[in-house]
């Protein structure tokens, strides 16, 4: 999956002189965790929502609200400004702009072609959507986890013997926890116990939550 195929193309935006107020209403709306700040075409920075509600005064603060609501008529988006933009290109696999976000923890990644031009933006509201998605929950069927050591051939495996008994494979995914690699199988049917029964007599380990109660107790 690429980036291009998923970003937001209608989201709000800033300009330098948007007041902060206004910008932090329409993020809330829109549920973005930072605003571009656009100026003639281009993308000259963002501010964070924990910027804004970092420049709101305290609650300690000696000011009265009608001082404070002055203050806050006359704060611009500018004065937040951040310019250490970090975008990604339309053609950008998904699981490397979710690195990048990870990584550097923002909560968005404008999205702009090799001109510099913007062309939409990607957040983590969207990578949840990927992943719920690319893991098929919302196609249904039953999840099957199977703790397997690094070798080639598994899915190849896996994926046949499910074939011979007439079902389908909605998803597939690798993870890792410590050094125990688990492959999830998520599979076109209510009832997974046979599915798992003919792994296990196949030598595969298979998995669920009692495995690993000492995790989270």
């Amino acid at each position: 999956m690429y980036v291009g195929l998923k970003m937001l193309k209608n989201f709000y935006t800033a300009e330098p002189k948007t007041l902060v107020k206004d910008a932090q209403k329409r993020m809330d709306e829109q549920d973005l965790g930072l605003v571009l700040v656009m100026e003639e075409g281009r993308v000259i920075g963002y501010v964070r929502k924990e910027d804004i509600l970092a420049s709101l005064p305290s609650m300690m603060t000696s000011l009265d609200k009608h001082e404070i609501g002055y203050l806050m008529s006359k704060l611009t988006v500018d004065k937040l400004l951040r310019k250490d933009i970090l975008s990604v290109s339309p053609e950008t696999e998904i699981e490397a702009a979710a690195y990048t976000m990870w990584k550097k923890n923002v909560a968005g990644l404008a999205v702009m072609d090799h001109g510099g031009k913007l062309l939409g933006y990607i957040n983590r509201t969207v990578m949840l959507e990927v992943l719920v998605e690319e893991l098929g929950y919302q196609q249904g069927g039953s999840r099957i986890v199977i703790e397997t050591p690094e070798r080639s051939g598994v899915l190849r495996e896996v994926s046949g013997l499910i074939a011979d008994m007439g079902l389908s494979i909605i998803s597939t995914g690798t993870f890792y926890h410590k050094d125990r690699r688990l492959v999830v199988v998520r599979v076109a049917t209510d009832d997974p116990s046979k599915v798992a029964a003919a792994l296990q007599e196949r030598n595969y380990q298979v998995v669920g939550p009692m495995d690993f109660m000492d995790e989270w107790t």
